[in-house]
Parts: C-alpha cells; sequence; structure tokens
C-alpha cells in the first residue's frame, strides 16, 4: 500500500514537473505583466477614464493620414554625448527612439540643438553646435531607411509619402552663433531651420524670458532677424522676454514661430506667451507650438510640487554640481537622472489639451500646434509622456469636437503653412544666402 502510494506519487510529481515546464514562473508572471502595463501605458489615453474604442480607431486613423510635426526634442544630447542611437532603446532617463516614433505616427521631428550657456563663458558654442548638427546626420545616415535629413516643408511631404520621418534641425538659444551673421549663414548652409532668439540667458542682443537688459532686441538682434528672414531661417521666439517677442513681431517680414510654448493664460510661468502677444503673432501669420511641460500646462498645481521635490533634493544636487563643476554635459544628465527617480504626480492630459483650446480661442484655430520638448524635461502629463503617446492628442482633440480637418492644422498643418510662407519671403528678399548678406559681427 505504501509502494503504491508512493509509485502515485512519483508518478505525480512526474506530471507536475512536465507541466510546471511549461507553465510560466511567477517571475515571468511579473515581468510579463510589465511589459503589458508598459504598452498600454504607451498608448492609454487617460487611467482615469474608459475609452471610447470607435472615437479611438477614428483617431488612429486620422493620426496615420496626417503630417505630424513635433518642433522640439532634446534627445540630441545623448545623441551628441554618449553617442546614442535611435535604433536602439533610449539610455534612462531619455524616451526617444525610431521605435516611439513610428508608433506615435511622426512625421517630422525637429532635433534641438541646444547649447549650453557653460559654453558662452567658456568658449565653444558654436562648435557644440556643429557637434550636435553631425550626431543627427550620423543618425540619418545609419537608418536610411527609416530617417531623412529634411530642410524644407517639401522634404516633409515628401518623407511622409516615402513613409520615412524627416529629421531637422532647430538651434536653441542665439548664443550659438556667437555674435556673427557669417555663422548664422553656415548653419543654415548646414540645414538649420529655426532658431530661438535666446534659451534662458540673455545673450549680446537678446533678452532672454523675464530681462530687461537690452529692453528686447539689439539693433544687432533685429539684424539677426532681418537675415533669418532673408535666407528662409524661422524666427523661434520661445524662452524670449515679452518685449524681445514684441519687437522679433516688428521687424520679421516673414511668420514666426513659438517652437515649444504654451499659454500663460493658464499657466503663469514667463517661458510661456500672453494672450496680447498670441494675437499679434495670429496677425504675422506664425504658430505656437504647445509645451508639453508639466509646470508650463499647470504652474499653479505643479510649481509647489517642484518646489518640495527641489527642496528635498537639495543635498544630492548640490553634491552633483560639486562633483561635475567642469563638466556640464554630465551634470545635466546626472541631474535629469536624479529628478526623473522622483517624478511628480502626472496632470490629466485634459489640462495640455486646454492650452490648445485657449490658443485656438485666442489666436484662431491656423496658429496652433505641437512642440512637446520631449527630453528636454521629465515630468509631462498623463498619456502625454513621449513620441508614442502622440495618438492620445489626436483622440482627444476629437473628444473635445475637432473636426478632422483642424486637426490636420493642429498636428503639422500650419505648421507646414509658417515654414512654406518663410521659403517664400526668403525667395523674394534674395537668392543667394551670402552674397546678398551682411559680414556684421559683435567684436568683444
Amino acid at each position: 500500500m505504501k509502494r503504491r502510494t508512493l509509485a502515485i506519487a512519483l508518478i505525480s510529481l512526474f506530471v507536475i514537473s512536465i507541466f510546471a515546464s511549461a507553465i510560466p514562473t511567477v517571475a515571468q508572471h511579473t515581468a510579463q505583466r510589465q511589459r503589458t502595463t508598459q504598452s498600454a501605458q504607451r498608448t492609454q489615453t487617460s487611467t482615469r477614464s474608459t475609452r471610447d474604442e470607435a472615437l479611438w480607431q477614428r483617431a488612429l486613423a486620422i493620426h496615420r493620414r496626417a503630417i505630424v510635426v513635433d518642433t522640439h526634442n532634446d534627445i540630441t544630447t545623448p545623441m551628441t554625448n554618449d553617442d546614442y542611437d535611435l535604433g536602439g532603446d533610449p539610455p534612462y532617463p531619455y524616451r526617444t527612439s525610431i521605435d516611439r516614433m513610428k508608433k506615435g505616427g511622426l512625421s517630422a521631428i525637429f532635433f534641438s540643438l541646444y547649447v549650453k550657456p557653460w559654453y558662452v563663458q567658456h568658449g565653444g558654442a558654436a562648435r557644440r553646435t556643429l557637434d550636435m548638427i553631425d550626431s543627427v546626420y550620423r543618425a540619418a545616415e545609419r537608418h536610411p531607411n527609416d530617417l531623412m535629413i529634411a530642410t524644407s516643408a517639401t522634404d516633409i511631404r515628401r518623407a511622409k509619402a516615402q513613409n520615412k520621418i524627416a529629421c531637422l534641425l532647430g538651434i536653441e538659444g542665439g548664443h550659438a552663433i556667437e555674435n556673427s551673421l557669417p555663422t548664422l549663414r553656415e548653419f543654415y548652409r548646414l540645414g538649420v531651420r529655426y532658431m530661438t532668439l535666446t534659451w534662458n540667458n540673455t545673450n549680446d542682443w537678446a533678452d532672454a524670458r523675464g530681462d530687461k537688459t537690452h529692453n528686447g532686441l539689439t539693433d544687432f538682434g533685429k539684424e539677426v532677424v532681418r537675415e533669418m528672414n532673408r535666407v528662409g531661417m524661422l524666427v523661434d521666439i520661445s524662452h524670449v522676454s515679452d518685449k524681445t517677442m514684441s519687437d522679433a513681431l516688428d521687424v520679421s517680414k516673414a511668420p514666426v514661430i513659438a517652437s515649444h510654448s504654451s499659454a500663460r493664460a493658464l499657466s503663469n510661468v514667463a517661458r510661456n506667451i500672453p494672450d496680447d502677444l498670441l494675437k499679434r503673432i495670429a496677425k504675422n501669420g506664425g504658430v505656437v507650438q504647445v509645451n508639453f511641460y508639466s509646470l508650463f500646462v499647470d504652474q499653479k498645481t505643479v510649481a509647489p510640487q517642484s518646489d518640495e521635490r527641489n527642496a528635498r533634493l537639495k543635498a544630492q544636487q548640490e553634491a552633483l554640481t560639486a562633483k561635475y563643476a567642469n563638466d556640464p554635459e554630465r551634470l545635466s544628465e546626472e541631474s535629469d537622472k536624479l529628478e526623473a527617480a522622483n517624478p511628480l504626480p502626472p496632470l490629466p492630459i485634459s489640462k495640455l489639451i486646454d492650452h490648445i483650446d485657449h490658443i485656438v480661442k485666442v489666436a484662431g484655430i491656423d496658429h496652433v500646434g505641437i512642440g512637446p520638448d520631449f527630453d528636454g524635461a521629465n515630468d509631462f502629463p498623463e498619456g502625454a509622456r513621449d513620441e508614442s503617446m502622440l495618438p492620445n492628442i489626436t483622440y482627444e482633440l476629437l473628444k473635445r469636437g475637432y473636426s478632422e480637418q483642424d486637426i490636420d492644422k493642429i498636428l503639422g498643418g500650419n505648421f507646414l503653412r509658417v515654414f512654406a510662407q518663410a521659403e517664400m519671403v526668403a525667395r523674394k528678399m534674395s537668392r543667394t544666402i551670402s552674397g546678398g548678406g551682411s559680414t556684421r559681427r559683435i567684436n568683444k
């Protein structure tokens, strides 16, 4: 009896072992759940509401057909510093890759050539810009079936037709030209198609947000704007002071852009644009590309949370600042990691869409687009955290009653119009790049 019981037990163990080999372990189940959750997070509109599946399918159809343009992405920094290959998984805490861009239906992306103010004090701003330009060409050459360098509105349409992503260049911070109009033209020759007149630092010819050093644009700054018009480089007024913005609108013969700014009426930070200037941008024919960064979306909610986090992380941040005092790129990378490891509670995506609504109300449907600022910040609204989630914007716009035609404009059509108009202005002003241009520089 005992032997039979033992035999039965042995047979049972044998059978169980066979089935066990085919059954995922608890760890495998957990890993699978994590993968499933991450996949769902990339496409969900919100964890707070149930998605209308029919509307979602309609949104996807619109989104796939539309030309979707992101006018500001900072993944260029790890591409330059660490030779990050867009064909792989992005290094922590960055989020942009070819795979995610494709999942998000992206048609064109402006790689930000962000040159830290450190290079102004220590030299090498123009060289740093050149290094960043090379990193984008390097990506396009590595992945010719997925990416192509673009320098015009026509190129963006061509990339869409070829099922590729158009890669464009935008300088973030006018200090990159080192106070030289010839250098500005050389950057244009290399493919740069917009320049943000300042970053958060006032340069020698333009005031940054909240500053009044020059009372806007200096005479040289106004000449920079005119030269950008002449060659066909878009004037970007994100980051600048209100007076600089106003002066640029006075001077520019072409429509201007705000490559990554939101509405100050909804989030009272100097980086956003007040209603009076939204109206002037509309009159100029320009476009405001809405920034997704949480602080710019809802300052009242996010600023106290951010202040609390900064206070909590102060000692760690000060240690990093001391450790990497002479290495601005590593300092920035380590600071990003520290912040990303301590995320703020995400805002609902509805608050982001509120900015699009507001700009449409104040400036009109022809003057708003998207410039998310991915990889230039860590905290973004729920459902809008990286390029793969861009279809959620289309879904939310449909929920608010926007027509397919209007959604096309917001996703990229408005920007394409402005880009083409700037090209037309340049053709009317000059048929040469350097031949008719000033050689003026500020020598310090």
